[in-house]
């Protein structure tokens, strides 16, 4: 980052600059370094790098100041409790603090005009479409144009409502459809947010939409600027002035994206490395085993319901392959190969999906994507399980917490599948890379529990 190399850089200059005892300088510049990587978890616990707060210069400049002040703190602290080691010396450490801190300041002054201009310019939005229409939709819409340095543009409005209480368009905005319709609108769109404007008294109404549209990978927020609800500030979000009560927030995102992202590319590349003796022995022993391709692409559904084609190593005879999964493999299925059987049973089948997480359509560690016509009893899973696309609001991975529970292999009954799910929900609401790490640890060890993988 940018603000790091600032705050290093000034640091190892201020310190050359005091001639510091050579004794102490490589202590120094280690502490240097220490308190650099600190600053950097500070400005990013107080949300430094949120585009909201770097629009907002009064914000940022108060979460600058108390970040810096604890860097400075920490520096303080350190020296008291090691007092044997020459660590806090005014002759470089009060020029870096000021020079780091105009520094930092002038870096801030000049990535907030940035952000402003793109966001003017439209290079910096989020898609959002109003859910309910009438004068309380009108008077958000107005009340959001008002706001300055705004940054939501307004898709379109949706509404159940057929009468005079709903008209065609609203302050400019077409009525685009019905609730149901909005789900199918906000994946093909690509929505960032929806926003409820509908009264408190209309508490049944805002259930059932959020009973639909929580599936969705979207920020759902209700507005809260004409319902005096008394709740305390902090519950509140806001977008410049305006209120919002936050009802379900998009997984998964900002700087935490990031970090998984660089996390599965770094990992699946040296993993495809270290496993590319034990996928060539399968290649070749899938090629003297049957005739027919090495690799077996599917169809399954992906981030946000898009559908992808993940790969595998082929585990059934070529003419028996099953690319639409209509029908499950069971325990001696006739269809999986001597070979295939053995791949099936320790996943040794699912390594050439490292390969799409390299290309970012999927991860390592995530809901496990499912075939586009996975059934149960002729049933879609998705209406078997209520929520069951809400396991959609993140990126399927090449394994998951259901799978180092037991919850792999056959789905054959609805405990399966729901249970599945839940494993799925869970991980999703408590997301960590810790967390990914752990699954991933543990990945090798469930494996030798064979009993459900066919």
């Amino acid at each position: 980052m940018a603000e790091g190399l600032l705050v290093l850089i000034t640091g190892l200059l201020m310190l050359s600059f005091a001639g510091s005892d050579s004794g102490n300088q490589l202590v120094q510049v280690f502490l240097v370094i220490t308190m650099t990587a600190f600053y950097i978890v500070c400005a990013q616990a107080l949300h430094l790098y949120l585009v909201g707060i770097i629009r907002d210069m009064p914000q940022q400049l108060m979460r600058l100041v108390v970040s810096w002040m604890l860097v400075f703190g920490a520096l303080v602290l350190s020296a008291t409790m090691f007092p044997a080691i020459s660590l806090y010396d005014p002759a470089w450490t009060t020029p870096w603090f000021a020079t780091g801190f105009i520094g930092l300041l002038v870096v801030r002054l000049g990535l907030t005009a940035l952000v402003r201009n793109w966001t003017s310019a439209g290079l910096i939005e989020r898609r959002a479409v109003i859910v309910g229409g009438g004068r309380e939709a009108e008077e958000l819409i107005q009340n959001l144009e008002r706001q300055p340095n705004n940054d939501i543009r307004i898709c379109g409005i949706f509404d159940d409502r057929t009468d005079a209480r709903s008209p065609g368009v609203v302050a400019g905005y077409p009525k685009l459809g019905t609730v149901p319709e909005l789900l199918e609108f906000a994946r093909a769109a690509r929505l960032d947010m929806l926003i409820v404007s509908l009264p408190l008294t209309a508490g049944g109404r805002v259930r059932a939409m959020l009973k639909k549209l929580w599936v969705l990978p979207v920020d759902i927020r209700l507005s809260a600027h004409t319902n005096k609800m008394g709740f305390k500030q902090r519950s509140y979000s806001y977008i410049g002035a305006m209120p919002f009560l936050k009802l379900a927030d998009r997984p998964i995102t900002g700087w935490r994206f990031v970090r998984k992202r660089a996390f599965d590319a770094v990992v699946s590349a040296l993993l495809l490395i270290v496993l590319a003796p034990l996928m060539l022995a399968s290649a070749i022993a899938i090629k003297l085993d049957s005739k027919g391709p090495v690799f077996f692409r599917q169809k399954r559904y992906g981030f946000n319901n898009e559908v992808i084609d993940v790969w595998k190593f082929r585990s059934m005879y070529a003419d028996r392959c099953d690319a639409e999964a209509r029908v499950v493999v069971t325990k001696g299925d006739p269809r999986v190969t001597r070979v295939g059987a053995f791949i099936r049973k320790t996943s040794i089948d699912e390594l050439p999906q490292l390969l799409n997480v390299l290309k970012g359509e999927l991860s390592l560690v995530g809901p496990r994507p499912h075939a586009v016509h996975a059934h149960l009893k002729d049933q879609p899973w998705n209406e078997v399980v209520d929520g069951y696309y809400a396991r959609h609001r993140v990126k399927p991975g090449v394994t998951g917490w259901a799978q180092i529970n037991g919850w792999r292999g056959e789905v054959d009954n609805l405990e399966k599948i729901k249970k599945r799910t839940d494993y799925d929900l869970y991980y999703i609401e408590n997301w960590s890379l810790a967390f990914d790490l752990y699954i991933l640890v543990m990945t090798p060890f469930r494996l030798f529990d064979m009993k459900n993988a066919y």
